[in-house]
């Protein structure tokens, strides 16, 4: 019998979904609910008998999931919850009370909601679907998988910024991290596919997508990790800035006349790639370095430089390293980037084979000599399988 996990992933206005067989693998439906609360909300959902796209109002999170409830019953798979596992929720802020996943419970509901300040656009609306997840599901066990949890395992030296102690516990100020769910799947496939007990390597995953972390795993544990009290820390990203230096911000505010939230757009939704060169999609990128336009290339530069940097930190704080993984959308298809980041890391025993390299990597392959001290792989990564893994390790002891 089919192990399945319903995969929920809720934003301010939309619920991402996946119907995932754990026992296979397989994600039997997918779907995503978006612009709840707007004027005309849109559903497309995939599954057995191919794909579906409604245009309608959706009042709030309870009625998209009637929505969703409904697609499964009219267009597969059916959708007994006699059938399900466990409802798994993809949670961003566990902060530093959830160091795994939780069974969802009045108390653990709370605990979300007080962390809340943390991730003022995520914790609430993950709160809003697990409540119209639950009054659909109500005998299913629901579980929270949060992204910070791979990461609380950071030593003492990782975590602690350098500030104030007692402002730094008042306000809960330190390095959580994120792509935890990411980070822990990709080093957890490593380990299986190069057939070693994940505890016997060392590895830097780098997640690069339109946000973009790495992460020193040392043993299968997260030791050090680019992003920080929230995921603008770290590298380069869309349009997020990555590292900068704070006083630039007090700079601005006295200087330009400032506000917090006109800084935190900057940084947040003006910055990055975006900010760098006008481009958010690598592909652009790659496409105005070819032209000649040198304020992009620099922009490329800088994106490799930052990358560059951590892993030459990491490699520094692991001792050694066994493994480089890429993952996420930029890292499992662009090999121009991938073997940009790299370069010039021969000298450590870091090398990509410029044909085994060559296109997008739709499974698990190594990009590296065989003969090469430093493994490198690109990993698809598949958080929805992970969270629902974790959901059934949970559920069932």
């Amino acid at each position: 019998m089919s192990t399945l996990v319903l995969v929920i992933n809720s934003g301010s206005s939309s619920i991402k979904y996946q119907l995932v067989d754990v026992d296979t693998h397989e994600a039997l439906a997918t779907g995503l609910v978006e612009r709840i609360g707007l004027a005309v909300g849109r559903l497309k959902h995939e599954g057995p008998n191919g794909d579906v796209v409604l245009e309608q109002p959706i009042a709030n999170h309870e009625a998209g999931m009637e929505l969703v409830l409904a697609q499964f019953a009219e267009h597969g798979p059916a959708l007994d919850p006699a059938t399900l596992t466990a409802v798994g929720h993809r949670v961003v802020q566990g902060g530093d009370v959830f160091d795994g996943p939780a069974l969802i419970d009045d108390t653990v509901i709370a605990q979300i909601a007080d962390l809340a300040p943390l991730a003022p656009l995520h914790n609430p609306a993950h709160l809003d679907g697990i409540r119209a997840a639950q009054a659909a599901f109500p005998q299913v066990p629901h579980v929270a998988i949060f992204d910070t949890a791979f990461h609380r395992t950071l030593p003492p030296e990782a975590y602690t910024y350098a500030i104030d102690q007692k402002v730094a516990h008042e306000f809960r100020i330190r390095r959580y991290g994120a792509h935890g769910t990411s980070h822990k799947f990709v080093s957890r496939t490593v380990a299986e596919h190069l057939g070693k007990d994940v505890s016997e390597l060392n590895t830097i995953v780098l997640h690069l997508g339109n946000g973009a972390s790495a992460t020193a795993v040392r043993g299968g544990q997260s030791v050090e990790t680019s992003m920080g009290l929230t995921p603008l820390e770290g590298l380069v990203m869309g349009t997020r800035s990555g590292d900068i230096d704070p006083a630039a911000l007090f700079h601005l505010a006295r200087q330009g006349g400032y506000s917090i939230d006109q800084l935190d757009d900057l940084l947040n939704r003006r910055s990055g790639m975006l900010g760098l060169c006008g481009h958010t999609d690598m592909r652009d990128v790659h496409d105005a370095v070819a032209a000649g336009d040198e304020v992009t290339e620099t922009a490329l530069k800088v994106y490799y430089h930052r990358i560059k940097g951590y892993v030459g930190q990491y490699m520094a704080h692991l001792g050694h390293v066994d493994v480089i993984a890429f993952t996420a959308g930029i890292g499992e298809n662009d090999d121009i980037v991938r073997l940009g980041a790299l370069a010039g890391l021969e000298k450590f025993g870091i090398v990509v084979d410029p044909e085994r390299n060559a296109g997008r990597k739709k499974q698990i392959t190594v990009i590296s000599p065989d003969d090469a001290p430093v493994t490198v792989l690109v990993v698809p990564t598949n958080e929805e399988l992970e969270i629902a893994r974790q959901s059934v390790e949970l559920v069932r002891g």
